[in-house]
């Protein structure tokens, strides 16, 4: 597991490892994600509060077209930019299809979510 307070310090030797970021959910966020060559095996970031549009949550379709489970948590759970709060306070408020599948639920602790990978 690594703690990223910044999805840019985000690299390839992160691959096969559960990330959870302080960023957004937003697109240039998960652009990070997607262009690396080996990919993480799940990825946590903050909703941002939504935003216009569900901006802050946009990674969890753009990483799912790219077959990597994620999984947002509250802003009202936990810091932005701050990727040790978002592990130990933070609270699901959404997931990508394959997050859902590997057991990642709405409400679900960050710290316990990481356990199904």
């Amino acid at each position: 597991m690594f703690l990223l307070d910044s999805i840019a310090h985000l690299r390839n030797e992160h691959c096969n490892a559960v990330v959870i970021s302080g960023s957004h959910g937003g697109r240039s966020a998960a652009e990070f994600v997607i262009a690396l060559s080996q990919k993480p095996s799940c990825v946590f970031f903050n909703d941002a509060g939504g935003g216009k549009d569900n901006a802050g949550k946009l990674a969890l379709e753009m990483l799912q077209a790219h077959n990597v489970p994620c999984a947002c948590y509250s802003h009202l759970s936990a810091r932005i930019g701050d990727a040790q709060d978002g592990y130990d306070n933070g609270v699901v408020s959404g997931t990508n299809a394959l997050a859902k599948a590997m057991g990642l639920n709405i409400g679900m602790r960050i710290n316990e979510a990481v356990k199904l990978f």
